[in-house]
């Protein structure tokens, strides 16, 4: 009985495997696979999803169908661009330009600007040469002229001065021990007890300790009872507990 019952059992897997079998592979309609993970089915490459069926993807063209189930299925290939009536245009690369990696568009060599449709090369004039920059002035000029409108002039350096590295103002700076006066570097004349100091700005020079400036000359500071130099050298202060007056130091109570 107990074998009858095991034989029945059997025969009954064996019929029901195929009919399920059967009924996966009808629900997959023509042009689909099943899914590599998961369960269900997808459509082949160049066909997408409409209803339960796979229909065919129209691909232009100089394009290739994407299997995306959003957009327009198809992508153009490198080297063409998509145009608002679902063709593949080529990219036209004029002279002196290159195809970006996008493949879509071109931009221009080194050397050429865009100008319409077209790379026109850049005329550089003498003692100039390429810029990096990616905005303002193509080209620039050497080292020693500036530019004047469209080219490059050779810079005037005055005696006793050299080329600077500044980008603005003056192209040009007076040697230590000289100071710019009228487009000229003069000798700075410096005093007695007093050096020179190469500020920016000032006499050019600066008085010694203890001494402190009066028009071009270096007086000796006459520091009164209770006081003594400050930071700079050149004034006095009163000592704590001191006030200043009238030149003097008075207690400060």
């Amino acid at each position: 009985m107990v074998a009858l019952l095991t034989c029945a059992i059997w025969a009954l897997l064996l019929f029901s495997v195929p009919a399920f079998a059967q009924s996966s592979t009808i629900s997959m309609p023509d042009n689909a696979h099943a899914k590599n993970y998961g369960d269900g089915w997808e459509c082949d490459l160049g066909y997408r999803v409409e209803g339960d069926t796979c229909v065919d993807v129209v691909i232009p063209q100089n394009a290739y169908p994407t299997n995306r189930v959003y957009g327009t299925g198809w992508k153009c290939f490198h080297g063409f661009r998509e145009t608002g009536d679902a063709v593949c245009a080529e990219v036209v690369v004029p002279v002196g330009g290159f195809l970006d990696p996008s493949g879509e568009r071109w931009q221009c060599l080194r050397g050429y600007r865009k100008v319409d449709d077209v790379c026109q090369e850049i005329t550089l004039p003498e003692n100039a040469y390429l810029a990096n920059a990616t905005y303002g002035s193509e080209w620039l000029c050497n080292r020693g002229f500036e530019d004047v409108g469209d080219a490059c002039s050779l810079i005037a350096v005055p005696t006793n001065a050299y080329l600077n590295a500044s980008g603005y103002g003056q192209p040009w700076t007076c040697e230590r021990g000289f100071v710019e006066q009228d487009g000229t570097c003069e000798a700075v004349a410096i005093p007695m007890n007093a050096y020179f100091d190469d500020a920016t700005y000032g006499k050019g020079w600066k008085c010694e300790r203890g001494y402190s400036a009066s028009g071009d000359r270096c007086e000796a500071i006459d520091m009164p009872a209770n006081a003594h130099l400050d930071r700079s050298g050149n004034r006095w202060e009163c000592h704590r507990n001191f006030r200043k007056s009238k030149g003097q130091c008075v207690p400060n109570y």
